[in-house]
């Protein structure tokens, strides 16, 4: 039924295309015989929105991978900067939320650290909406800020760094064999915003995957139970991904790649100060308001990469 609706749902989109095509030319027309102002000012606006849902159209046909339909599990965590990489963090979490309310999508939050003075050391969300994953695998990376940083008495420039991993949520039972003894279950308390139980009972759950050190979490659940299945899920699509991949070259392409959090392994710079600048390292798209790019306006970023890849 979900394949159905989403087929269904593209079908009206196409069709919706075609009146809002023949919408332009008759506009287009009715200008070319009585030209004003106000007619000119109306198809140019009609254009860039037809030029932008059909680019959105196009970018859709690309997302034919196994897993794009699929929602997305997105973790962020600060690296190299201390505070002020905490509230990058932070900023990003804040950049992802709003651009899936742009797109009609819903977040959850499956765990949650915040930083010791400010901002967020490291946090699990899930992207609930049709090809969030297709979408968001394009910002798997590492993401750097450059600002003269709030935190620093002395006003001067700093730059920061936060990881951003992303898997899909695949919701069917998948057969991956993991060995109870190859897993270290810790248990402690959930933090952040939550019902009475939080930071009360040891329900919040971190999974260690010994043998190739995969680490996930889980407390936004009612019950450590319930953490734990979600945890259990969330590694075993990471593990099966890991086991489609034939070459070793290739495992880079599902975990992210392995770098450190820090200078030279940045996938996207965002400079604030001296100029303001967003720039995408792997396919060189640049935006200068970075106002609107920290407001979700990353779609740009995202299209570049499908199209490229």
């Amino acid at each position: 039924m979900k394949t159905l609706r989403g087929l269904q749902d593209a079908v009206k989109q196409i069709e919706q295309m075609f009146a809002d095509h023949e919408d332009l030319g008759l506009l287009i027309e009715m200008s070319e015989e009585e030209p004003d102002d106000e007619t000119i000012a109306e198809i140019e606006e009609e254009l860039n929105r037809f030029t932008e849902e059909f680019e959105q159209l196009r970018i859709q046909t690309l997302l034919t991978g196994e897993y794009d339909k699929c929602n997305a599990i997105v973790t962020l965590h600060s690296g190299a900067g201390g505070t002020e990489a905490n509230d990058w963090t932070n900023m990003l979490y804040r950049m992802y939320s709003r651009w899936a309310e742009k797109k009609g999508f819903t977040v959850e939050v499956l765990d949650f650290l915040e930083g010791d003075v400010a901002g967020i050391k490291g946090v699990t969300f899930e992207v609930q909406g049709e090809n969030a994953y297709g979408y968001l695998r394009a910002e798997k990376g590492v993401h750097r800020l450059v600002r003269i940083s709030p935190f620093n008495a002395a006003g001067k420039r700093q730059t920061s760094f936060a990881s951003c991993d992303v898997i899909p949520d695949i919701e069917t039972d998948i057969e991956v064999e993991i060995d109870e003894d190859d897993l270290r279950i810790d248990t402690y308390r959930s933090s952040g915003a939550g019902g009475q139980h939080i930071n009360k009972t040891s329900s919040a759950i971190r999974i260690t995957h010994l043998p190739t050190g995969i680490v996930v979490q889980c407390q936004n659940e009612r019950s450590q139970h319930q953490n734990k299945d979600k945890a259990m899920q969330m590694l075993k699509a990471k593990l099966y991904l890991l086991k489609q991949q034939e070459q070793a070259e290739k495992v880079s392409d599902i975990r992210g790649e392995v770098r450190d959090i820090n200078f030279g392994s940045q996938i996207r710079s965002y400079v604030m100060q001296p100029y303001t600048l967003v720039k995408d390292h792997r396919t060189n798209t640049e935006i200068s308001n970075v106002s609107s790019v920290m407001d979700g306006n990353i779609d740009p970023f995202i299209n570049a990469f499908l199209s490229a890849n």
